[in-house]
């Protein structure tokens, strides 16, 4: 595969993440341990069947020490995720999260080489004056800081640091996913259990939120971020991948599942702003990649 087709493969992923906040909104009253684990049985049959396929099923065997980590990355992030989502305004939460980028750039800055630049600093500040503003509107309207707020926060530090981590497993084939992701539904469907009461019978809507989830945005998703990252061009995908939170914002708002305001999309403006100030440089452009995603 040349650096191009996996850099193409890997903006696929973008788009699919798009859709994350509106198919998490569509699930409903699935519950976020069970959502879980049925997005993540889902999206790991489709990668075995897609390296059955092409005849590369024997590379889906991870290495403990990345199975490890897709138990803190992806299992970790997208539980908090979905339910950031189903305990706070969507939009809110969704742009939150997507700090992630943000602060990929600046976990990486600060490995062995990287440098923390005063643009990494000002790029910081700008990110957290969106979610400062974000905060403040749910104050004004006497909601509070929610608890949603909190976890979709927490989740982008999992998903950043864990994308950061992932550049030590580059040598890992990204079929192992499969089997990882089949690993992360067996402890969400043990929290599901310990603390959930199951929903045995979903909408129609319900469902298709959870099939979109667990094709696109976890399946599809998480696989061709992964061959972007490993063989693409990760500066590219990087910068490529603020555009997200725009696109997710402006789908949640269509389908009706967020209210258009000014503060929305000033947020999502500083969020893309803060996170272009802290890539772009000399440095951000001609440095070795450090990040992947998983």
């Amino acid at each position: 595969m040349t650096s191009r087709t996996a850099t193409a493969t890997g903006a696929i992923a973008i788009l699919l993440w798009s859709t994350l906040a509106l198919f998490t909104a569509m699930s409903g009253r699935v519950p976020p341990f069970q959502l879980v684990g049925m997005t993540f049985v889902i999206g790991g049959v489709l990668v075995l069947a897609i390296a059955a396929v092409r005849g590369r099923l024997h590379l889906a065997r991870p290495t403990p020490a990345s199975f490890l980590l897709g138990l803190y990355g992806p299992f970790g992030d997208t539980a908090l995720y979905y339910a950031a989502v189903k305990t706070a305004p969507a939009a809110e939460a969704n742009l939150i999260h997507y700090l992630w980028p943000l602060l990929i750039v600046l976990f990486a800055a600060l490995l062995p080489g990287g440098g923390l630049k005063a643009r990494h600093l000002v790029g910081a500040l700008i990110g957290l004056a969106a979610t400062a503003l974000l905060i403040s509107g749910s104050l004004g309207s006497g909601a509070g800081i929610q608890l949603g707020h909190i976890l979709a926060a927490l989740g982008a530090f999992v998903w950043a640091s864990y994308s950061v981590l992932s550049r030590r497993f580059a040598g890992v084939p990204s079929e192992s996913l499969a089997i990882t992701m089949l690993g992360c539904a067996i402890p969400a469907f043990a929290c599901h259990l310990a603390f959930e009461t199951t929903l045995w019978a979903p909408s129609a809507v319900e469902w298709g939120g959870v099939l979109g989830l667990g094709l696109g945005s976890i399946g599809l998703a998480f696989i061709c971020w992964d061959i972007g990252m490993k063989k693409g061009d990760v500066a590219f995908l990087g910068v490529a991948s603020y555009a997200a939170p725009v696109l997710s914002t402006v789908i949640l708002v269509i389908a009706g599942y967020a209210p258009a305001s000014w503060l929305l999309a000033l947020s999502c403006v500083l969020i893309v702003v803060g996170a272009l100030v802290a890539s772009f440089g000399p440095a951000a452009r001609g440095a070795e990649p450090k990040a992947a995603k998983g």
